[in-house]
């Protein structure tokens, strides 16, 4: 009976995770018998898949039950978690139940714990799938890096940098562009030139980063230009917004120490959430001219935008407005 726990918000990784367990355990020939997708929108969805768990499989192979996005480590009520404790001893050794979720498992419930534990006696799997930061440029190069092995890519130092600064965090582009760029190279057996990378692949995350850049320094144009690139190559609003939010927290974070004395880079990286102090060097140099009033106005600024997106505002009118309102603080 093992149990399966995939959380985090890289959709693209998780699914490929979830294809290899189906292959794993499921027969071709009796998927259909043996297969339970579960939608946690559906009615008593927790209570069918502990159900479905128990049911033995068709034929050959086992049973996979998956109960999709389940909120079961968020909260749990009382007869749920009574459920469990009753049926997780039961569910026989052919049944592989499987749970995902975007969010990590709250370890102060009972059901975390629960489950965590059955995990380990049924030697399942407890695995995160998270995007790497995009500013975590050395763990964005080592992704391109394996990728592009597993993928027979062969790729540059060079060329490795330059595709993890064009796609950023955007595992689902990165395996498409590495896809095409193994077409495009065909029999060769010399590394793409920087030359061919960037004119078969599109960057998009790495501009949001270069968006927040250019609203640091009041470059309206360019700012609103690298706005209308990002649009056409349909990068959603929200996501954008993300980006600038955890860019422009970072820097309010690096100056509001720089304010209060501190200097030690490794208290600066734990308190602000930088993965590598080597950073913090370079981001003191990226606020040096700002003040801290033109960081601490600006956040709130972007929640606005965030707020206004998620409320059906037009978006491409509502950024454009925010950016032009956001790059006059930093010319002040």
């Amino acid at each position: 009976m093992p149990i399966y726990l995939y959380w985090g918000d890289d959709d693209f990784t998780l699914m490929q995770a979830v294809e290899r367990l189906q292959e794993s355990v499921l027969d071709p020939s009796w998927a259909s018998f043996n297969f339970d997708r579960i939608l946690s929108d559906q009615q008593n969805s927790i209570m069918m898949a502990l159900n479905q768990a128990m049911t033995p499989p068709f034929g050959l192979g086992g049973r996979l039950v998956w109960l999709v996005d389940t909120s079961l480590f968020q909260q749990c009520p009382t007869e749920i978690y009574q459920e469990l404790e009753r049926t997780l001893p039961a569910i026989p050794d052919t049944t592989t139940l499987l749970l995902t979720g975007s969010n990590k498992p709250d370890g102060r419930l009972k059901s975390t714990t629960l489950l965590k534990q059955y995990i380990d006696k049924s030697k399942g799997e407890l695995r995160e799938f998270s995007r790497i930061k995009p500013w975590e440029t050395d763990k964005l190069e080592e992704q391109v890096k394996v990728l592009a092995i597993e993928r027979g890519v062969k790729l540059s130092r060079d060329g490795i940098n330059l595709l993890a600064e064009l796609v950023g965090n955007d595992t689902r582009q990165l395996y498409n562009e590495l896809e095409k760029l193994k077409l495009f190279a065909g029999e060769t057996h010399q590394p793409l030139s920087l030359q061919q990378i960037s004119l078969l692949v599109q960057s998009n995350t790495q501009n949001s980063l270069k968006l927040a850049g250019c609203l640091k320094t009041g470059q309206t144009s360019k700012a609103l230009e690298l706005l209308t690139d990002l649009l056409q190559h349909n990068e959603p609003g929200l996501k954008i917004v993300a980006t600038l939010v955890s860019q422009f927290r970072t820097w309010l974070w690096i100056k509001l120490m720089m304010e209060t004395g501190v200097k030690d880079k490794q208290e600066i990286a734990k308190t602000a959430e930088i993965g590598n102090p080597n950073r913090v060097f370079f981001l003191q140099k990226e606020v040096q001219t700002l003040t801290l009033k033109q960081l601490q106005r600006s956040l709130p600024l972007l929640l606005e935008l965030e707020a206004d997106l998620k409320a059906g505002a037009e978006e491409r009118s509502t950024l454009q407005t925010y950016i032009i309102e956001l790059c006059r603080l930093f010319q002040q």
